[in-house]
């Protein structure tokens, strides 16, 4: 029989950075959409950025969903499994990859939880606060998607889309 997975969502980001914010945005949604359908099996976490503190904190859970503004060019969102890895890390402004928070996760406290990140789109960076409005859109089709992913790993099939429903899509 399936069990709810324990899941923790990880945002991070700069708030003062326009769409830096948008990992902290998507955090702030989560935990409404969790607290909405009274899921212990959750929880989130935010800051400015990664730490390797944060290995300790993954440890604890099956599944993490590391969310981050991207400058990349993808379109609204892109969802990537990630491995550990010990030379990927990334010093830049001081923070430190997901990968390499898993990597100290496996190594310092042998868990490796089932880890994706999320990048959001982000097209404004300067130093204010709020989300540009194309931001906006790209917060919104990434909650819709990374909620559907929630409600498979919780086994939620009330209030989905008809087709989430049809042969079995909710896993």
């Amino acid at each position: 029989m399936a069990t709810q997975k324990r899941v923790l969502i990880y945002g991070y980001g700069n708030p003062g950075r326009q769409d830096d914010a948008l990992g902290n945005e998507m955090v702030n949604k989560i935990q409404e959409w969790i607290n909405e359908h009274g899921l212990s099996c959750m929880n989130t976490d935010s800051n400015y950025q990664l730490n390797i503190e944060d290995a300790d904190k993954i440890a604890e859970w099956e599944i993490v969903v590391f969310v981050d503004a991207s400058q990349e060019g993808i379109h609204e969102y892109k969802f990537c499994k990630i491995h550990p890895e010990e030379d990927k890390i990334e010093f830049s402004m001081h923070a430190v990859s997901p990968a390499y928070v898993l990597h100290l996760s496996k190594k310092l406290f042998n868990k490796t939880p089932e880890t994706y990140i999320l990048g959001i789109k982000g097209f404004e960076w300067d130093f204010k606060e709020g989300l540009s409005d194309n931001a906006k859109l790209n917060l919104e089709q990434a909650f819709q998607f990374l909620t559907r992913q929630l409600s498979g790993w919780a086994l939620i099939k009330k209030n989905l889309p008809i087709g989430m429903l049809e042969d079995n899509k909710v896993k």
